[in-house]
């Protein structure tokens, strides 16, 4: 009796040595994903991230670890929250937007990193090339530079003797001053001067709006990032009130209220890059996943805030508008 309960234990202890490294094994093998934004959340675009991954077989909290890192509309704590998720040991990183992507880029130049950019992501020095970005980052670009020239020509269609438009956009962001470059190259052919209101603090904002009050231009446009999205509504109240047409990057400022909009779909570049981090995590390597750019791009019209500023937008634009807001 007593050897056959020996070799019972001896039986047992040699299935529980073999399953032990196979369950730890398993137990490493959980992926830990890092997302970095400077955007508090509610984050609807992080949200459209997370849903995708779940569409790939990633779930938070079963066959996956999410460690989320918001900078709660800050952009000068990027840098902390950068180091501190490289410190965790993260297997991948999320970086939405450009502030998240250069903090992240002074920090790790190993662990994959999934982006996605409004900007340039040569420009910003985080890829050798779109087709082979080189290093440990590659995502989606959302062409915000190239698009510039197309949304002052819709300004100047909307309201044909446009001459002065006002250029507001975030001095402390890297990404953003390529953006007013190209901007700025792009006006002067189209017969356009811009005033240049960049800032570097929210509390410069009542600044800008009492000299655009003072010295008012023909039309406003915003080169919008995280930093300037917390004060959408301050600077759609200034629009109503002064009767600006203005044109935004996203429908989303459309849709609360501003005029037009033309960019490309956001939450469908927030999904292709779920499916780059799937691919990573399947082991491909960042360097040789090639960066995407939009394939579609979306014109949306506020008719109602057009009525309200005293504007009649041209048949020709309205027709071809993707979505009109009455």
């Amino acid at each position: 009796m007593k050897r056959k309960i020996a070799v019972s234990f001896l039986r047992l202890a040699i299935i529980l040595t073999a399953i032990s490294p196979a369950y730890a094994q398993k137990q490493a093998a959980t992926p830990r994903i890092g997302v970095l934004s400077v955007t508090a959340p509610p984050n609807p675009n992080i949200d459209i991230f997370v849903r995708a991954l779940q569409d790939h077989g990633y779930t938070d909290g079963k066959n996956i670890a999410i460690e989320y890192r918001f900078a709660e509309g800050k952009p000068n704590r990027m840098p902390e929250l950068a180091a501190d998720l490289v410190r965790s040991k993260v297997d991948a990183i999320f970086a939405s937007g450009p502030g998240a992507i250069l903090a992240l880029k002074r920090v790790t130049q190993t662990i994959p990193i999934v982006f996605f950019s409004t900007s340039d992501p040569i420009g910003l020095g985080i890829a050798a090339s779109l087709a082979h970005p080189g290093g440990n980052f590659t995502g989606m670009s959302a062409l915000a530079s190239d698009l510039w020239p197309k949304r002052l020509e819709l300004l100047k269609e909307i309201s044909p003797r446009l001459s002065r438009v006002a250029m507001v956009w975030n001095k402390g962001n890297a990404a953003m001053n390529l953006e007013a470059k190209a901007t700025q190259e792009v006006a002067q052919p189209l017969g356009v001067a811009l005033q240049d209101r960049g800032i570097k603090d929210p509390a410069e904002l009542e600044t800008i709006f009492a000299a655009m009050a003072k010295d008012r231009p023909d039309a406003f446009l915003a080169l919008v990032d995280p930093f300037l999205g917390t004060y959408q509504k301050q600077i759609l109240d200034f629009l109503a009130a002064n009767r600006l047409p203005a044109i935004f990057e996203s429908k989303e400022w459309v849709e609360a209220g501003g005029l037009v909009s033309y960019g490309p779909e956001y939450s469908e570049l927030y999904r292709r890059a779920a499916m780059h981090m799937d691919k990573i995590l399947k082991g491909a390597k960042p360097a040789d996943l090639p960066v995407e750019q939009p394939t579609k791009f979306e014109l949306v019209i506020n008719l109602k805030t057009a009525k309200q500023i005293g504007l009649t937008i041209p048949p020709n634009v309205l027709a071809r508008a993707d979505k009109v807001i009455r």
